[in-house]
């Protein structure tokens, strides 16, 4: 079963974001479209349920830094546009 979180933090403004998607009866699977409402900025963010890591790892442990890729992303359009 893929554990999806109730609360994420916006990569916007950094404030708490609620899940808006109740859990399917049959739990969560890969594919399924999760979204979440910021209570900092409003924001809405739509995202898919992954399937687990190839590593092994259970999906509990996976974590991903959006804000760390986002910077990363921006970063590498600034040397792009240099």
């Amino acid at each position: 079963m893929i554990e999806v979180p109730e609360f994420i933090v916006c990569v916007d403004c950094g404030q708490k974001a609620g899940r808006l998607t109740p859990p399917p009866e049959d739990g969560w699977e890969p594919g399924d479209l999760v979204a979440y409402r910021c209570s900092g900025c409003l924001d809405r963010w739509d995202l898919v349920v992954d399937g687990p890591a190839e590593s092994g790892t259970p999906d509990t442990e996976v974590a991903f830094d959006l804000r760390a890729f986002l910077e990363e992303r921006r970063s590498r359009n600034r040397e792009d546009a240099g």
